[in-house]
C-alpha cells in the first residue's frame, strides 16, 4: 500500500522543515514547499547528506504562478504551514506591513487550499491541516496583526471542516504555543524595516521583546505528525497540551472584561514586553 503524498508549505525553516524531514525519514512522499529558490539548494544538500528522499519545490504561497504550479501536484494531505509574524501595535504598524501580514498568513493559504479541496472532494478523500497558533485563539500586545491573521485562519478552517465533512475530507488545526525557533523574537525586530516616521510611534520598540518563555521546538514535531497523518483525530490540537487550560482561561476571561477598568494605567501584558529579554526559555 503506497504511503500518502504530503505537501507542506513554509518548509524552509522551523516547524515546517523539521516536520518535512521527519516525514521523509518515515518513508512518506513529501513535497516541501519553500519561499525562495536559495532555500531549495540548501535543503537539497542537507537531504543528500542525510540520505533522504524529499521533493523540494519553490512555492511562494502569495505568488499566483506558484500556486497554479502546485495545483498540478497529486497530493493526499495539504499542510498549510507558511507564515510570517509582524510585530507592533495597530496604531504604529504601517499599512503595507499590516496588509502583508494578512495576505501571507490568511488570504494566501485560503486561496491555495481552494483547488486542492476541490480535488479532494472529487476523490472523496483527503486531509487539510492548518498550522495556526495559540495566537489564533487569544491575542497579546504587539502581536495583534499576527493574531488577527491566525484568527482568520481559525474561522476559515472551522467553516471548511463542516463544509467538507460530507465529502470525507478531514480538516484539522495545529496550534503551537511559544517555541524557541527565532520566529517569535524576530517579530520584535520587524519595526527596523518600517517605512514610517519613528518620531511618531507611540511605543518604543527598541525596549520591547517577546514576553513569553519559549519551549524546545523539537517537541512539536511528533505531535504535529500525528495530526498530519490522522493518527490524532482531534480537530484542534494545541501544543504543548499543558497550555490548554491557560488558553481556555484566557479565552473565557474576555467575556468578563470591562472597558473602563484601570484606564490610565499600563496593562500588565504590555509591561511584560518591556521587562522581557529576547530568547527566554521555558
Amino acid at each position: 500500500m503506497r504511503k500518502e503524498t504530503i505537501l507542506i508549505t513554509g518548509a524552509g525553516t522551523g516547524f515546517g522543515k523539521n516536520i518535512a524531514f521527519r516525514l521523509a525519514e518515515m518513508g512518506y512522499d513529501v513535497i516541501a514547499g519553500v519561499e525562495v529558490m536559495s532555500q531549495v539548494s540548501a535543503l537539497e544538500q542537507e537531504a543528500r547528506e542525510k540520505k533522504l528522499e524529499i521533493r523540494l519545490e519553490q512555492l511562494d504561497v502569495t505568488n499566483p504562478k506558484d500556486r497554479e504550479k502546485a495545483w498540478g501536484w497529486d497530493i493526499d494531505i495539504l499542510v498549510n504551514n507558511a507564515g510570517i509574524k509582524e510585530g507592533g501595535s495597530l496604531v504604529d504598524i504601517p499599512e503595507e506591513n499590516l496588509r502583508r501580514q494578512i495576505e501571507v498568513n490568511a488570504i494566501a493559504p485560503m486561496v491555495l487550499t481552494k483547488e486542492f479541496a476541490r480535488k479532494m472532494i472529487k476523490n472523496k478523500k483527503g486531509r487539510i491541516v492548518f498550522v495556526s497558533s495559540i495566537s489564533g485563539l487569544a491575542a497579546n500586545p504587539f502581536s495583534g496583526p499576527y493574531a488577527a491573521s491566525k484568527h482568520a485562519v481559525e474561522a476559515f478552517a472551522e467553516a471548511l471542516s463542516m463544509e467538507l465533512r460530507e465529502f470525507k475530507v478531514e480538516v484539522a488545526t495545529i496550534n503551537p504555543g511559544p517555541y524557541l525557533t527565532g520566529f517569535n523574537d524576530r517579530e520584535f525586530e520587524t519595526w527596523k524595516n518600517w517605512d514610517d516616521n519613528p518620531e511618531e510611534r507611540i511605543f518604543d520598540y527598541e525596549k520591547l521583546a517577546f514576553a513569553m518563555p519559549q519551549f524546545n521546538p523539537d517537541e512539536v514535531t511528533e505531535p504535529a505528525i500525528a495530526v498530519i497523518l490522522g493518527e490524532t483525530t482531534s480537530y484542534r490540537n494545541l501544543i504543548p497540551e499543558k497550555m490548554v487550560p491557560v488558553i481556555k482561561e484566557k479565552m473565557a476571561a474576555v467575556w468578563d472584561k470591562e472597558t473602563d477598568v484601570k484606564l490610565g494605567k499600563r496593562h500588565p501584558a504590555v509591561q511584560k514586553s518591556y521587562d522581557a529579554e529576547p530568547g527566554m526559555k521555558a
